[in-house]
Protein backbone atom coordinates (compact mmCIF):
# COMPACT_ATOMS: atom_id res chain seq x y z
CA UNK A 1 0.00 0.00 0.00
CA UNK A 2 1.13 3.60 -0.71
CA UNK A 3 1.66 6.38 1.89
CA UNK A 4 -0.89 7.96 -0.16
CA UNK A 5 -3.34 5.67 0.09
CA UNK A 6 -2.61 4.49 3.77
CA UNK A 7 -2.78 8.26 4.55
CA UNK A 8 -6.38 8.18 2.87
CA UNK A 9 -7.55 4.98 4.96
CA UNK A 10 -6.33 6.34 8.39
CA UNK A 11 -8.03 10.02 7.31
CA UNK A 12 -11.43 7.91 6.44
CA UNK A 13 -11.16 5.68 9.79
CA UNK A 14 -11.15 8.81 11.83
CA UNK A 15 -13.82 10.21 9.61
CA UNK A 16 -16.31 7.43 10.29
CA UNK A 17 -14.92 6.92 14.20
CA UNK A 18 -16.11 10.55 14.56
CA UNK A 19 -19.08 10.68 12.66
CA UNK A 20 -20.40 7.50 14.80
CA UNK A 21 -19.82 9.27 18.15
CA UNK A 22 -21.78 12.11 16.94
CA UNK A 23 -24.66 9.83 15.76
CA UNK A 24 -24.40 8.02 19.21
CA UNK A 25 -24.21 11.53 21.09
CA UNK A 26 -27.16 12.76 19.38
CA UNK A 27 -29.20 9.47 19.23
CA UNK A 28 -28.98 8.85 23.11
CA UNK A 29 -27.94 12.23 24.93
CA UNK A 30 -29.83 14.87 21.97
CA UNK A 31 -31.70 16.67 25.28
CA UNK A 32 -27.97 17.25 27.03
CA UNK A 33 -26.19 20.08 26.10
CA UNK A 34 -22.77 18.42 26.77
CA UNK A 35 -23.86 15.54 24.27
CA UNK A 36 -24.44 18.19 22.15
CA UNK A 37 -21.68 20.16 22.38
CA UNK A 38 -19.89 16.60 22.03
CA UNK A 39 -21.23 15.91 19.05
CA UNK A 40 -20.75 19.35 17.17
CA UNK A 41 -17.16 18.83 18.47
CA UNK A 42 -16.72 15.64 16.92
CA UNK A 43 -17.84 16.80 13.21
CA UNK A 44 -15.33 19.63 13.71
CA UNK A 45 -12.97 16.86 14.24
CA UNK A 46 -13.99 14.98 11.22
CA UNK A 47 -13.80 18.49 8.97
CA UNK A 48 -10.50 17.97 10.43
CA UNK A 49 -9.54 14.78 9.81
CA UNK A 50 -10.69 15.55 5.97
CA UNK A 51 -8.96 18.58 5.73
CA UNK A 52 -5.80 18.81 7.94
CA UNK A 53 -2.32 18.68 6.28
CA UNK A 54 1.26 19.84 8.06
CA UNK A 55 2.04 21.03 5.01
CA UNK A 56 0.83 24.80 4.36
CA UNK A 57 3.44 25.96 2.11
CA UNK A 58 1.07 25.84 -1.60
CA UNK A 59 -2.25 27.55 -1.83
CA UNK A 60 -5.23 25.65 -0.15
CA UNK A 61 -7.66 24.33 -2.33
CA UNK A 62 -11.11 26.47 -2.53
CA UNK A 63 -13.18 23.52 -0.94
CA UNK A 64 -10.71 22.54 1.66
CA UNK A 65 -11.22 25.96 2.85
CA UNK A 66 -14.64 25.46 4.64
CA UNK A 67 -13.17 22.29 6.66
CA UNK A 68 -10.50 24.06 7.61
CA UNK A 69 -12.14 26.92 9.29
CA UNK A 70 -15.16 24.11 10.62
CA UNK A 71 -12.18 22.83 12.15
CA UNK A 72 -10.20 25.69 14.18
CA UNK A 73 -13.68 26.79 15.15
CA UNK A 74 -14.01 22.89 16.68
CA UNK A 75 -11.27 24.01 19.33
CA UNK A 76 -14.04 26.76 20.79
CA UNK A 77 -16.82 24.07 20.74
CA UNK A 78 -14.24 21.64 22.15
CA UNK A 79 -13.59 24.24 25.17
CA UNK A 80 -17.43 24.48 25.83
CA UNK A 81 -17.67 20.76 25.66
CA UNK A 82 -15.26 20.57 28.14
CA UNK A 83 -17.43 23.13 30.78
CA UNK A 84 -20.64 21.73 29.92
CA UNK A 85 -19.21 17.85 30.08
CA UNK A 86 -18.17 18.81 34.12
CA UNK A 87 -20.29 21.23 35.01
CA UNK A 88 -23.79 20.32 34.94
CA UNK A 89 -24.81 23.92 35.04
CA UNK A 90 -23.22 26.06 32.35
CA UNK A 91 -25.58 27.24 29.70
CA UNK A 92 -24.46 28.77 26.53
CA UNK A 93 -24.34 32.60 26.17
CA UNK A 94 -25.00 34.15 22.94
CA UNK A 95 -20.96 35.34 23.30
CA UNK A 96 -19.76 31.66 23.15
CA UNK A 97 -21.64 31.43 19.46
CA UNK A 98 -19.87 35.13 18.58
CA UNK A 99 -16.28 33.84 19.76
CA UNK A 100 -16.51 30.46 17.34
CA UNK A 101 -17.67 32.76 14.69
CA UNK A 102 -14.70 35.31 14.94
CA UNK A 103 -12.88 32.33 15.09
CA UNK A 104 -14.01 30.54 12.44
CA UNK A 105 -14.15 33.17 9.99
CA UNK A 106 -10.75 34.36 10.50
CA UNK A 107 -9.16 31.10 9.84
CA UNK A 108 -11.30 30.95 6.18
CA UNK A 109 -10.13 34.32 5.61
CA UNK A 110 -6.72 32.91 6.27
CA UNK A 111 -7.31 29.78 3.54
CA UNK A 112 -8.46 32.12 0.93
CA UNK A 113 -7.23 35.57 1.34
CA UNK A 114 -4.24 35.84 4.00
CA UNK A 115 -2.11 32.85 3.39
CA UNK A 116 -2.70 33.16 -0.74
CA UNK A 117 -1.35 36.97 -0.47
CA UNK A 118 1.53 36.01 0.52
CA UNK A 119 1.47 36.48 4.49
CA UNK A 120 1.28 32.11 5.01
CA UNK A 121 3.41 32.16 8.13
CA UNK A 122 1.67 34.87 10.00
CA UNK A 123 -2.00 33.15 9.44
CA UNK A 124 -0.82 29.81 10.41
CA UNK A 125 0.74 31.19 13.76
CA UNK A 126 -2.33 33.34 14.54
CA UNK A 127 -4.69 30.65 13.54
CA UNK A 128 -2.59 28.17 15.71
CA UNK A 129 -2.01 30.14 18.97
CA UNK A 130 -5.63 30.44 19.35
CA UNK A 131 -6.02 26.65 19.18
CA UNK A 132 -3.26 26.50 21.61
CA UNK A 133 -5.44 29.25 23.59
CA UNK A 134 -8.68 27.43 23.54
CA UNK A 135 -6.60 24.22 24.53
CA UNK A 136 -4.87 26.17 27.45
CA UNK A 137 -8.59 27.10 28.95
CA UNK A 138 -9.87 23.51 28.39
CA UNK A 139 -7.27 22.09 30.27
CA UNK A 140 -7.46 25.06 33.10
CA UNK A 141 -11.21 24.37 32.73
CA UNK A 142 -10.49 20.47 34.05
CA UNK A 143 -8.13 21.08 36.98
CA UNK A 144 -10.04 24.17 38.20
CA UNK A 145 -13.16 21.64 38.28
CA UNK A 146 -11.75 18.25 39.30
CA UNK A 147 -12.07 18.99 43.11
CA UNK A 148 -15.52 19.13 42.88
CA UNK A 149 -16.90 16.69 40.34
CA UNK A 150 -18.29 13.42 42.08
CA UNK A 151 -19.03 10.96 39.44
CA UNK A 152 -16.10 8.95 39.98
CA UNK A 153 -15.91 7.65 36.73
CA UNK A 154 -16.45 10.69 35.30
CA UNK A 155 -13.60 11.64 37.06
CA UNK A 156 -11.06 9.37 35.03
CA UNK A 157 -12.15 9.15 31.84
CA UNK A 158 -12.49 13.46 31.77
CA UNK A 159 -8.41 13.53 32.25
CA UNK A 160 -8.17 10.73 29.63
CA UNK A 161 -10.05 12.90 26.91
CA UNK A 162 -8.77 16.03 27.74
CA UNK A 163 -5.11 15.39 28.00
CA UNK A 164 -5.38 13.53 24.59
CA UNK A 165 -7.07 15.77 22.57
CA UNK A 166 -4.98 18.66 24.21
CA UNK A 167 -2.10 16.41 23.50
CA UNK A 168 -2.82 15.81 19.81
CA UNK A 169 -3.33 19.28 19.15
CA UNK A 170 -1.19 21.14 20.94
CA UNK A 171 1.45 19.51 18.62
CA UNK A 172 0.00 19.73 16.26
CA UNK A 173 -0.44 23.32 16.10
CA UNK A 174 3.22 23.63 17.53
CA UNK A 175 4.39 21.80 14.36
CA UNK A 176 2.80 24.19 12.33
CA UNK A 177 4.11 27.01 13.19
CA UNK A 178 7.54 25.52 13.15
CA UNK A 179 7.40 24.66 9.81
CA UNK A 180 5.29 26.81 8.37
CA UNK A 181 6.48 27.55 4.74
CA UNK A 182 8.33 24.77 4.82
CA UNK A 183 7.64 21.48 2.92
CA UNK A 184 7.45 17.88 5.38
CA UNK A 185 6.61 15.37 2.88
CA UNK A 186 3.98 12.24 2.92
CA UNK A 187 5.81 10.58 5.30
CA UNK A 188 5.24 13.20 7.50
CA UNK A 189 1.37 13.69 6.85
CA UNK A 190 0.89 9.87 6.66
CA UNK A 191 2.14 9.74 10.48
CA UNK A 192 0.17 12.16 11.77
CA UNK A 193 -2.91 10.99 10.44
CA UNK A 194 -1.98 7.57 11.89
CA UNK A 195 -1.89 9.27 14.98
CA UNK A 196 -5.08 11.08 14.57
CA UNK A 197 -6.97 7.91 13.95
CA UNK A 198 -5.27 6.01 16.90
CA UNK A 199 -5.98 8.79 19.28
CA UNK A 200 -10.04 9.29 17.90
CA UNK A 201 -10.16 5.28 18.55
CA UNK A 202 -8.96 5.20 22.13
CA UNK A 203 -11.33 8.54 22.59
CA UNK A 204 -14.38 6.69 21.40
CA UNK A 205 -13.25 3.21 23.34
CA UNK A 206 -12.97 5.19 26.13
CA UNK A 207 -16.29 7.26 26.07
CA UNK A 208 -17.96 4.01 25.38
CA UNK A 209 -16.59 2.07 28.39
CA UNK A 210 -18.50 4.74 30.65
CA UNK A 211 -21.57 4.48 30.95
CA UNK A 212 -23.70 7.31 29.38
CA UNK A 213 -25.49 8.74 33.08
CA UNK A 214 -22.34 8.76 34.52
CA UNK A 215 -20.91 11.39 31.93
CA UNK A 216 -24.01 12.82 31.25
CA UNK A 217 -27.13 14.00 33.34
CA UNK A 218 -30.59 12.40 32.23
CA UNK A 219 -32.25 15.67 31.73
CA UNK A 220 -32.04 19.34 33.18
CA UNK A 221 -33.47 17.84 36.63
CA UNK A 222 -33.71 19.90 39.51
CA UNK A 223 -31.42 19.49 42.26
CA UNK A 224 -31.93 16.58 45.03
CA UNK A 225 -33.64 17.68 47.51
CA UNK A 226 -31.36 17.65 50.94
CA UNK A 227 -33.92 15.60 53.19
CA UNK A 228 -33.93 12.26 51.53
CA UNK A 229 -34.62 8.25 52.60
CA UNK A 230 -31.94 6.12 52.30
CA UNK A 231 -32.87 2.63 51.06
CA UNK A 232 -33.37 -0.01 53.30
CA UNK A 233 -30.70 -2.50 52.99
CA UNK A 234 -28.00 0.67 52.67
CA UNK A 235 -24.68 -0.48 54.54
CA UNK A 236 -24.82 0.51 57.99
CA UNK A 237 -21.20 2.14 58.28
CA UNK A 238 -22.00 4.54 54.84
CA UNK A 239 -25.73 5.28 56.62
CA UNK A 240 -23.53 6.31 59.86
CA UNK A 241 -20.85 8.85 57.46
CA UNK A 242 -23.89 9.84 55.53
CA UNK A 243 -25.68 11.17 59.08
CA UNK A 244 -22.32 12.78 60.14
CA UNK A 245 -22.55 14.73 56.97
CA UNK A 246 -25.89 16.17 57.51
CA UNK A 247 -25.45 16.97 60.80
CA UNK A 248 -22.23 19.10 59.97
CA UNK A 249 -24.39 20.64 57.62
CA UNK A 250 -27.47 20.83 59.38
CA UNK A 251 -25.93 21.52 63.25
CA UNK A 252 -22.63 23.73 62.70
CA UNK A 253 -23.24 24.91 59.24
CA UNK A 254 -19.94 24.08 57.51
CA UNK A 255 -20.92 24.98 54.43
CA UNK A 256 -21.21 28.66 55.45
CA UNK A 257 -16.78 28.54 55.89
CA UNK A 258 -15.47 30.32 52.69
CA UNK A 259 -14.00 28.17 50.35
CA UNK A 260 -14.79 24.88 52.07
CA UNK A 261 -13.28 21.95 49.96
CA UNK A 262 -14.49 17.99 49.72
CA UNK A 263 -10.93 17.21 51.24
CA UNK A 264 -12.06 19.58 54.80
CA UNK A 265 -14.80 18.00 55.08
CA UNK A 266 -13.33 14.73 54.68
CA UNK A 267 -10.76 15.59 57.07
CA UNK A 268 -13.40 16.62 59.71
CA UNK A 269 -15.08 12.52 59.31
CA UNK A 270 -11.58 11.26 59.29
CA UNK A 271 -12.14 9.49 55.89
CA UNK A 272 -10.68 9.58 52.64
CA UNK A 273 -12.12 11.92 50.15
CA UNK A 274 -13.16 8.97 47.34
CA UNK A 275 -15.20 7.54 49.91
CA UNK A 276 -16.62 11.24 50.91
CA UNK A 277 -17.50 11.77 47.03
CA UNK A 278 -18.70 8.39 46.53
CA UNK A 279 -21.42 8.82 49.38
CA UNK A 280 -22.61 12.42 48.80
CA UNK A 281 -22.32 10.79 44.95
CA UNK A 282 -23.96 7.27 44.86
CA UNK A 283 -26.68 7.85 48.88
CA UNK A 284 -27.95 11.78 48.34
CA UNK A 285 -27.49 12.55 44.41
CA UNK A 286 -25.38 14.95 43.83
CA UNK A 287 -22.74 15.30 40.87
CA UNK A 288 -20.91 17.58 41.59
CA UNK A 289 -19.57 18.94 45.75
CA UNK A 290 -20.56 23.26 45.14
CA UNK A 291 -24.07 21.93 44.30
CA UNK A 292 -24.36 20.09 47.32
CA UNK A 293 -23.02 23.48 49.22
CA UNK A 294 -25.28 25.72 47.59
CA UNK A 295 -28.40 23.68 48.37
CA UNK A 296 -27.45 24.06 52.02
CA UNK A 297 -26.91 27.94 51.72
CA UNK A 298 -29.81 28.30 49.32
CA UNK A 299 -31.86 26.63 51.73
CA UNK A 300 -30.79 28.79 54.40
CA UNK A 301 -31.32 31.66 52.45
CA UNK A 302 -34.94 30.52 51.62
CA UNK A 303 -35.66 30.17 55.11
CA UNK A 304 -34.14 33.76 55.86
CA UNK A 305 -36.41 35.76 52.94
CA UNK A 306 -39.71 34.10 54.24
CA UNK A 307 -39.24 35.12 57.78
CA UNK A 308 -41.12 38.34 58.81
CA UNK A 309 -38.55 39.33 61.23
CA UNK A 310 -35.75 39.71 58.65
CA UNK A 311 -37.64 41.56 56.10
CA UNK A 312 -35.42 44.93 56.16
CA UNK A 313 -32.43 42.80 55.90
CA UNK A 314 -30.30 42.96 52.46
CA UNK A 315 -30.74 39.98 49.92
CA UNK A 316 -26.71 40.57 49.84
CA UNK A 317 -26.41 39.85 53.63
CA UNK A 318 -28.80 36.96 53.90
CA UNK A 319 -26.35 35.79 50.53
CA UNK A 320 -23.08 36.14 51.92
CA UNK A 321 -24.78 34.48 55.91
CA UNK A 322 -25.32 31.79 53.93
CA UNK A 323 -22.15 31.68 52.94
CA UNK A 324 -22.21 33.01 49.10
CA UNK A 325 -19.23 35.07 48.43
CA UNK A 326 -20.82 37.48 46.17
CA UNK A 327 -24.80 37.91 45.06
CA UNK A 328 -23.93 37.15 41.04
CA UNK A 329 -23.41 33.25 42.18
CA UNK A 330 -26.10 33.28 44.64
CA UNK A 331 -28.78 35.18 42.69
CA UNK A 332 -28.03 32.33 39.78
CA UNK A 333 -28.15 29.31 42.00
CA UNK A 334 -30.87 30.43 43.87
CA UNK A 335 -33.28 31.18 40.60
CA UNK A 336 -31.91 27.91 39.35
CA UNK A 337 -33.41 25.91 42.47
CA UNK A 338 -36.95 27.98 42.95
CA UNK A 339 -37.46 29.47 39.47
CA UNK A 340 -37.22 32.86 41.10
CA UNK A 341 -35.13 35.56 42.13
CA UNK A 342 -34.61 35.67 45.87
CA UNK A 343 -36.15 39.70 45.61
CA UNK A 344 -39.15 37.59 43.82
CA UNK A 345 -39.37 34.84 46.65
CA UNK A 346 -39.39 37.35 49.53
CA UNK A 347 -42.24 39.26 48.05
CA UNK A 348 -44.16 35.84 47.66
CA UNK A 349 -43.99 34.97 50.74
CA UNK A 350 -44.26 38.39 52.35
CA UNK A 351 -48.07 38.64 49.66
CA UNK A 352 -49.14 34.84 51.51
CA UNK A 353 -48.80 35.84 54.67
Amino acid sequence: MTLAATELAFRAASVALLLMLAASLLHDFRKVLAARLGAAFALGAAAHAASYSVDVTSRIPLWHAPLIALSTGGIVVFWLFTRALFDDEFRLRWWHGLIWALVTAFSFAGCVWIAPSGHVRFSVTVVNLIVLGFIALSIGQTIASWPTDLVERRRRVRVFIVCAIALYGGLNAVLQIAVAGHHVGAVAETINAGVLACTVAAIVYAMMRVDGADLFPAAAEPAPPIAFSPPAAEDAADQKLVDAVMRLMADERIYRQENITIGALAGRLKIPEYRLRRLINQRLGYRNFNVFLNNHRIEEAKAALADPTQAEVPVITIAMDAGFQSLGPFNRAFKAVTGVTPTEYRRLKADAV
